[in-house]
């Protein structure tokens, strides 16, 4: 096979990464399902156990093997939460890092009566470790609800052993009520909160340190971060203590924040790195912007994950794995705080990932909305489907984006297809044709080198790539930075 490349000096067509090329999704339980399950967490006591939240209101328990055949309710509590769809429900489960000790884990959950979030404290049985006790509820906190979406519902203990809340701008589209930029409500924030101490007035006390301790400005003094619009997860690397945080977008961007205290990430004079709907002009003063993006090219609402800590793929040591709810598409962010991030696709999954967890050995683990739980398996070992050709004809954000001076552009075939593959400036002229010939299926990448036809270095600017394959056309942007 012969391809007419130009620019041939710089443009190689191979067999994508062997870490992409090698990474499939297995079923971990292929004896188990679930009912829209929306959250996935150990207990963090030494047992090797699972914990799988489902939207409707129920908290299943089970043994972390891939052979078990039963599961356990551990919590029941469809009489308190709102039915499971759209965006309410049980949302989040976190247990205390004392929970050897004391028992106690949190949940949060929307309420249909005066429709609210509440975060609540419930205890395990002390007679069976796989039960808790329905009527130990205390709650916590209730935030009212003005619209039904945007509910966010994560929960996690962060490294300093305080529980973190996050919360969306209170919903519709747009921020109707300005909540993201509104210090006054807790909306659009993730919280910060000590569940060891009470006070008078609340199940829970302030941590000193707050941002917004003992202000006089009438600011909510849980906030620990604000401007966000619908956190849809965020966790803690246990490593370097960052705390992670993918924000569903508006209109165009979905965004990975790194969260600082008292930080504001821009919601919604902001969605990702671009002006939204600002006040007066876009004034970025005071902005903490996001780390990554992609656009709704891509896909339409980010599902948050977890650094990668685990044994069974050491080249994704220290990389944020995330992916995006609708499409399916699993990727492994490599950021370093200095130097661009790396963003690798590793697999695009044929189901809608709602959530991610990590079991006690560190793996991450996959929630589906189609009611089971995958896991990240590697062909190389034999393992899964070995397929290497893809059902539809697929590309792939290039990466990185933006670039400078070269970028990747992947795509997959399902079988030998006729396949052109060209770059189009901002009007539509064409730049340059990097693949023109019958190519065999399988998994592919080009490189770009940033140059027209005639090998001369193009301008900073948006262009676009257009891949026609058989019948099929599909067009991308992405943007060089000089």
């Amino acid at each position: 096979m012969i391809f007419r490349l130009f620019s041939a000096a710089v443009l190689a067509l191979v067999c994508a990464a062997p870490l992409r090329a090698q990474l499939q999704v297995e079923n971990a339980f292929p004896n188990l399902s679930f009912l829209r399950p929306v959250d996935l967490q150990n207990p963090g006591d030494g047992t090797d156990r699972i914990f799988v939240v489902e939207q409707r209101g129920v908290i299943w328990v089970f043994e972390n093997n891939a052979g078990v055949t039963q599961k356990k309710v551990f919590l029941d509590i469809q009489d308190r939460a709102s039915p499971g769809s759209g965006e309410k429900g049980l949302l989040g489960l976190a247990f205390h890092p004392d929970y050897p000790d004391s028992g106690y884990f949190y949940v949060d959950y929307t309420a249909e009566e005066q429709f609210r979030t509440v975060v609540a404290r419930y205890a395990v049985s002390p007679q069976n470790p796989d039960s808790a006790l329905h009527d130990s509820e205390m709650i916590l906190l209730e935030v009212d609800q003005p619209y039904s979406n945007h509910n966010a519902g994560q929960l996690a203990f962060g490294p300093d052993g305080l529980l973190y809340i996050a919360l969306g701008d209170g919903g519709s589209g747009g921020d109707p009520l300005g909540n993201g930029q509104n210090l006054e409500t807790l909306h659009g924030s993730l919280l910060r909160v000590d569940v060891d101490t009470t006070t008078a007035s609340a199940n829970y006390a302030i941590p000193a340190d707050n941002p917004f301790a003992g202000n006089t400005q009438g600011y909510r003094e849980e906030i620990y971060a604000y401007g966000l619009r619908n956190p849809w997860r965020f966790s803690f690397d246990h490593v370097t203590g960052r705390c992670w945080l993918a924000d569903v977008g508006q209109e165009d961007y979905e965004e990975i924040n790194l969260v600082k205290k008292g930080r504001n990430y821009g919601w919604k004079i902001m969605e990702g790195f671009h002006c939204y709907s600002p006040p007066v002009g876009c004034d970025t003063t005071g902005l903490t912007l996001p780390v990554w993006e992609y656009t709704h090219d891509v896909g339409f609402s980010v599902t948050g994950g977890y650094v990668y800590r685990g044994t069974q793929f050491p080249n994704l040591v220290g990389m944020y794995i995330y992916a995006d709810y609708y499409f399916g598409i699993i990727w492994a962010l490599d950021y370093n705080g200095s130097s661009p991030p790396l963003n690798l696709e590793l697999v695009d999954a044929p189901f809608r990932i709602t959530s991610f967890g990590v079991d006690v050995h560190g793996e991450v683990l996959i929630c589906g909305l189609d009611g089971k739980i995958y896991k990240l398996v590697d062909n190389a070992s034999g393992v899964g489907d070995t397929s290497d050709t893809p059902s539809p004809v697929r590309v792939n954000q290039n990466y990185p984006n933006p670039f400078n001076p070269t970028t990747v552009i992947s795509f997959a075939l399902p079988e030998r297809m006729n396949t052109t593959l060209s770059i189009y400036d901002v009007s539509g002229e064409p730049v340059t044709t990097l693949i023109d010939d019958t190519v065999d299926g399988g998994y592919k990448e080009i490189t770009w080198d940033g140059k027209d036809s005639r090998g001369n270095p193009v301008s900073s600017g948006v262009y676009f790539y257009r891949l026609t394959a058989g019948n099929q056309t599909i067009t991308k942007k992405m943007v060089l930075v000089k």
